[in-house]
């Protein structure tokens, strides 16, 4: 896994010690205590393992657990879908934040930022009791198997977004309200369609990974097949399971849908957090960032990928920035980089513009920073289609 991975981002939202140790499944501290509830400690020089005591299991989840549930906030008076031009921060509460986010970053960026259009929450909420769909969500919920056996939910959460997806059906306003979208796309274009949930890109939560994007492709005909899609994605095991430990409740929970044209043949791809994190503080400022070539992803890399790693930063205390390379990306000749020092330089603006124009949106939090998803497109160019809060 990369380092600012979904994976990674998760571990680090959660504090849950994360190492990587080879052949762990051999390892003869490790290889014992699978199938075990463990004590696991990541340290500088090494790690730690043994057995857990069901008391140190459950105190310790209890001490990180709320204690009350959590109930999204949701505004399903909007009822339209809108175009990202119109759309600002404090309308995360019907489209979503990522929506809202990238329409703020579409504003402060221009062409930068992806162009297109958010589908409110009222739209799922509305396709859900259309069908009796929070009904059966219910049930199988209350069902005394469901709630003790992961196997069976994560088998009935399967069958569930099955339903949604082959046989739930959009009202006639609801399709006539897709096609018109739709239609507003240049024609053949294909579209990018992004989950925009209630409980995700938020602060001290960022949701990585938990929900499901689809690419909406001219031949597949008409929209509502790929909402259905986003849709049924907000009830995929890993959300349900990392909700309910964190006490959100499922029936308030929407989800958004963010549309733009889809990037394709990009160059490169990475994550950039908007701070220094080898060396904090004052005097350091910079941004960390991970990026790889092509479409070899950095937020969920394949086997053996290794990216480009790298710190740039006001390290001289002047005015010119530098590049420190941690690594570099195991995709590229001997001697080359992913991105190009003027590519490096122009994400670090771009970056310090994001930084400084959201730490006002989120009221000047302590130990701020935002972390971006990026690309290096077809043509060359920088695109940065997502910004959250870094969560640590």
């Amino acid at each position: 896994q990369t380092p600012l991975s979904h994976i990674n981002l998760k571990a680090r939202q959660n504090d849950t010690p994360n190492a990587y140790v080879q052949d762990a499944g051999k390892h003869p501290d490790i290889a014992p205590y699978i199938g075990q509830n463990v004590y696991y400690r990541v340290g500088v020089d090494g790690f730690e393992i043994r057995p857990a005591t069901d008391a140190e299991v459950d105190a310790h989840f209890e001490a990180i657990r709320p204690s009350e549930e959590q109930i999204p906030i949701r505004n399903l008076e909007v009822t339209e879908i809108a175009p990202l031009s119109d759309i600002r921060f404090a309308n995360a509460n019907a489209y979503g934040s990522k929506a809202a986010n990238v329409a703020e970053l579409r504003r402060i960026l221009g062409d930068v930022a992806p162009d297109g259009v958010a589908i409110p929450f009222y739209f799922y909420d509305e396709f859900m009791k259309h069908n009796g769909f929070y009904d059966l969500a219910e049930a199988m919920m209350a069902d005394p198997t469901f709630q003790a056996v992961p196997a069976v939910r994560e088998t009935r959460l399967k069958a569930f977004r099955d339903q949604i997806k082959d046989f739930g059906v959009l009202p006639q306003w609801m399709m006539d309200a897709l096609a018109t979208m739709h239609a507003s796309f240049p024609a053949d274009t294909s579209l990018r369609s992004r989950s925009s949930t209630n409980n995700e890109d938020l602060e001290g939560f960022n949701g990585a990974g938990l929900y499901e994007s689809y690419t909406h492709h001219p031949h597949e005909g008409h929209f509502a097949k790929t909402a259905k899609q986003v849709w049924a994605g907000l009830w995929t095991y890993r959300a349900f399971e990392e909700r309910e430990f964190w006490r959100i409740d499922h029936l308030t929970a929407s989800m958004g849908i963010l549309v733009h044209p889809n990037y394709s043949d990009e160059l490169a791809n990475g994550v950039g957090v908007t701070k220094n994190i080898y060396i904090p503080g004052p005097g350091w400022d910079g941004h960390y960032v991970n990026v790889q070539v092509g479409e070899n992803l950095v937020t969920n890399p394949p086997p053996g990928s290794i990216p480009e790693e790298f710190v740039i930063a006001n390290l001289s205390f002047g005015a010119e920035y530098e590049i420190q390379y941690i690594r570099r990306s195991n995709l590229v000749p001997e001697g080359e980089t992913v991105l190009s020092r003027e590519q490096a330089l122009e994400l670090k603006d771009a970056m310090n513009t994001i930084h400084n124009y959201f730490r006002g949106l989120y009221g000047n939090p302590p130990n701020y920073a935002m972390e971006l998803e990026f690309k290096i497109d077809s043509a060359g160019k920088l695109a940065i289609k997502q910004a959250r809060p870094w969560v640590e």
